[in-house]
């Protein structure tokens, strides 16, 4: 069960987050967006180093005691709402993302294009992840047009701006997804529900996205309570 923090913005507080044992980290370039990561700041860059992510910046041999002690590798995942492919592309490598998740009206002609472009020359095996949002059984229906273009869904509630309501869909739609593209839950889920997801079902389920219901103020998560989810979740 892959956890995803998104709207994260502070080094020291992804560090924690991540510590915590979060496997995804989700960084928000909608600039309507409370969590907006505007740009990096000074040499060392917004974000801290991707080998503290468990991902060496170089080659060479290591001891197994050093391999042992490197922190799990963490996706980073970047979230666009109907952005420039320039705009992404430029965020993908300044941002080493792993993940692009388009959260607006994309295409799945866009989604092709900007594959092309990333993959394999700017960034091979990059990830696309499509939001949907849901609010009865037949949205679920929405994904259709996206199958073999996306690598993942992730579900969210709808509301009327652009995800980030709080709120959650009911997830005894989710028996209405029959497609074979893994997705992510979220919308609305908080610490207590750890046990109602572990509740759920479906062979497709990947994962969790949460945010705002473990901040202690926009883009700072409360590090002991994604801990705490994670432990029971897992």
């Amino acid at each position: 069960m892959i956890v995803k923090v998104c709207g994260m913005r502070d080094a020291q507080n992804i560090r924690d987050v991540v510590e915590a044992g979060a496997d995804w980290i989700g960084l928000i370039f909608w600039s309507e967006s409370k969590r907006f990561v505007s740009q990096i700041r000074g040499r060392g860059g917004l974000l801290p180093d991707y080998s503290s992510f468990g991902k060496a910046e170089s080659g060479g041999d290591e001891s197994g005691e050093v391999a042992a002690n490197r922190p799990k590798p963490v996706k980073r995942v970047g979230v666009f709402v109907d952005d420039m492919p320039q705009t992404i592309l430029t965020r993908v490598v300044n941002y080493k993302l792993d993940v692009v998740q388009l959260h607006g009206d994309e295409s799945p002609v866009m989604i092709d294009n900007l594959r092309r472009t990333l993959d394999p020359d700017i960034r091979p095996g990059i990830e696309i992840m499509k939001t949907i949002s849901i609010g009865e059984a037949s949205d679920f229906a929405k994904c259709e047009p996206y199958i073999g273009h996306a690598d993942y869904f992730l579900f969210d509630t709808k509301c009327d701006g652009k995800g980030g309501s709080g709120r959650q869909f009911d997830w005894q739609m989710l028996s209405n997804y029959k497609f074979d593209v893994p997705f992510i839950l979220s919308g609305g889920i908080g610490p207590d529900d750890a046990v109602r997801i572990k509740a759920l079902n479906h062979p497709q389920l990947l994962g969790v996205d949460v945010n705002s219901r473990f901040e202690t103020e926009p883009a700072m998560k409360d590090a002991a309570l994604v801990k705490r989810f994670i432990a029971e979740l897992k």
